[in-house]
């Protein structure tokens, strides 16, 4: 039986597959409005964890580099899930390093000020990037995990298109920025309640807010929302996916990895084969495709549960670690392991594959 998080993996994978497959139609054109533009282009996203959490935005506004306070936020509340709002608006010009916003958490009846400076160097390095979201069967170098200078031709890297901003109980506010099917976080930052709400209060209760905030208070109060959930799974540890079989004819492609932080990242040959040693979020989901011939074509699927692989991960008490997948010879199944000790999952799928790779078998 298929959970609620299982399902809500897997839709978003659906939905990096579909992106994959509109970006080959589109490229061209996109390309050619790259080459035409000076500032980098984004769409500011708002989430939270879950809908019961939902917050109102009162004032907002974003600066950039290029432009001074030119960026803004949609209008109206936060939406999605941790991560993803799945709604934004019009594109924003520039690279962003600072934004002021005031919001009000029905939840909590408090209205919350987040005004911070992004680290201008880190944000003109990140908004330079292109990630790797897929293979480009027409181009013959070595893809790399991003690059800074995509030529025409590398239809598999993808520029910095989201700026995503994920609100959390008692002002916790995290961000990421997103590259197509690649979310790297940012940093988690710390808005600060507004006291005197009174001026707030009055302008978002009489546009937006149809019942009173005495009923707010009566009715939609949480009294134990807290962000400690959503915390926890900002933690981190040095690790790397290894994904092997002793088929001799085994092949791996593509590897797509999921974290409960809501970071997620792709890694096609080569980069699948020798993934990077280094800090990783614990993973929701991973996926991964392989064949070992002609018609034997595979995809593979883990579902992971955060509270039991972050014990494992601590008690291991070590900086260098591996989460080792092991498909049987026969392709009839995997295991997982940490560090070669057994890990429980929640669950484990296994599918035949329709997709096609470079050097898949002919």
């Amino acid at each position: 039986m298929t959970t609620k998080k299982e399902k809500y993996i897997m839709d978003k994978i659906k939905r990096k597959v579909l992106y994959r497959s509109l970006v080959a139609a589109v490229f061209t054109q996109l390309m050619s409005c790259q080459m035409k533009k000076e500032l980098p282009q984004f769409h500011v996203e708002m989430c939270h964890p879950e809908n019961k959490y939902r917050i109102e935005l009162v004032y907002d506004k974003i600066k950039t580099i290029e432009k001074g306070w030119s960026a803004s936020f949609p209008y109206g509340g936060s939406s999605g899930e941790w991560g993803a709002a799945h709604a934004h608006w019009t594109e924003q010009y520039g690279t962003p390093i600072e934004v002021n916003v005031t919001y009000y958490a029905k939840y909590e009846d408090t209205f919350y000020r987040l005004n911070v400076d992004f680290p201008v160097a880190t944000m003109e390095d990140l908004t330079k990037r292109f990630y790797c979201n897929y293979e480009d069967s027409e181009y013959n170098e070595d893809l790399k995990e991003y690059v800074y200078e995509r030529k025409f031709d590398q239809r598999a890297y993808t520029e910095f298109r989201d700026l995503v901003f994920g609100f959390a109980p008692k002002g916790m506010v995290v961000v990421w920025l997103r590259y197509g099917a690649t979310q790297k976080e940012l940093g988690r930052y710390q808005a600060e309640v507004v006291k005197d709400d009174k001026a707030l209060a009055d302008k978002l209760f009489s546009s937006r807010i149809t019942v009173s905030r005495q009923q707010i208070r009566n009715t939609r109060m949480i009294p134990d929302a807290n962000p400690a959930k959503w915390d926890n799974y900002r933690k981190k540890y040095v690790w790397r996916p290894v994904i092997a079989s002793t088929n001799s004819n085994f092949r791996l492609f593509e590897v797509m990895t999921e974290y409960f932080n809501a970071e997620s990242e792709v890694g096609v040959r080569p980069i699948s084969l020798h993934p990077a040693k280094r800090e990783r979020a614990i993973p929701s989901a991973i996926t991964f495709f392989w064949e070992t011939g002609k018609g034997e074509k595979f995809e593979g699927r883990v579902f992971f549960d955060w509270q039991k692989t972050n014990e494992q991960f601590k008690n291991e008490n070590t900086g260098d670690n591996e989460i080792q997948i092991k498909i049987s010879e026969d392709n009839s199944g995997f295991e997982v392991f940490l560090n070669n000790k057994p890990l429980e999952t929640v669950n484990k799928r296994l599918y035949l594959s329709e997709q096609k790779f470079k050097e898949s078998y002919k």
